[in-house]
């Protein structure tokens, strides 16, 4: 059982009666709890939404978005330590692994709306609608999102770059303008070389988007939008796993959005194409 959950199950005798209902709710139902509503829960536990705050109160927690990360967290670690080198030390068979990284990388898509601040997400598509140009920039694991941001965008028509020479992109951001964006992302937001680039950007203008998780990211405090994505793995790991999963699905995510946004604009050229690789098919 996960800290946060080991600590409801010691407290419970110490609620309230309401408060009790949403404790026993919670340890029932772990799994369902984060994509919830106060509302959600209130009702489901049969108690006010009242009720759910001075529940997160009574063990230790802020509010109830703060709780949602944490339980996150907390199953997602405990569960399946998928990425973590103790994973030695069991003797799976290929297909189980096949079956275990399946559930830990649905259950970090579906932990990510839990993080992903609504406001933050739509400012982030509006300003990459009117960018004049857009960078992605991720190291190790993150550079698959960042180079399939590259590609989608691209699609759309925009001016895009990305790189794996720090260096390089370096020597490109003082020719971007105030309407451009760097998409930075790094699971720990940590890497030297994803923030001293932000920074830079930063001091030049340049909107800084980043897609990162917020629970101790230095790369959440520089930048100008946050994309935060749930913790579902440990810093040191045998690789990015179902990270990568959330940083591709808000990626993904934001093409789309910003797709519907473009509509008609970009048809054409998408069937011109798909018309030519039909074409060089035969």
């Amino acid at each position: 059982m996960s800290s946060l959950l080991l600590r409801i199950e010691q407290n419970l005798n110490k609620l309230s009666d309401a408060e009790r209902k949403i404790g026993e709710y919670v340890l029932k139902h772990p799994e369902l709890v984060p994509n919830m509503t106060t509302k959600d829960l209130a009702k489901n536990s049969d108690v006010s939404e009242s009720s759910v705050v001075r529940f997160c109160k009574s063990i230790g927690i802020g509010s109830f978005k703060s709780f949602k990360l944490e339980l996150v967290k907390d199953i997602t670690l405990s569960d399946l330590n998928l990425t973590d080198f103790n994973i030695l030390q069991k003797r799976d068979k290929p297909y189980d692994l096949f079956q275990k990284v399946t559930y830990v990388n649905k259950s970090a898509i579906e932990a990510t709306p839990a993080s992903l601040d609504r406001k933050e997400f739509e400012k982030a598509v509006e300003l990459l609608y009117e960018a004049d140009r857009i960078v992605f920039f991720g190291v190790g694991g993150s550079a698959t999102a960042a180079i399939d941001g590259y590609y989608k965008f691209t699609r759309l028509g925009f001016q895009c770059t990305t790189h794996q020479d720090f260096h390089f992109l370096l020597s490109l951001i003082p020719f971007l303008s105030e309407k451009s964006v760097l998409i930075a992302v790094s699971m720990s937001g940590k890497t030297k070389d994803v923030l001293e680039l932000a920074r830079f950007a930063k001091s030049k203008g340049v909107t800084v988007i980043a897609i990162t998780n917020m629970d101790k990211s230095p790369l959440y405090k520089e930048s100008d939008i946050k994309l935060c994505t749930p913790v579902v793995e440990h810093d040191y790991r045998i690789a990015s796993i179902p990270s990568r999963m959330t940083q591709l699905t808000i990626i993904d995510a934001l093409y789309l959005s910003v797709f519907h946004m473009k509509g008609e604009q970009v048809i054409h050229q998408y069937k011109e194409a798909r018309d030519e690789v039909i074409r060089l098919r035969r």
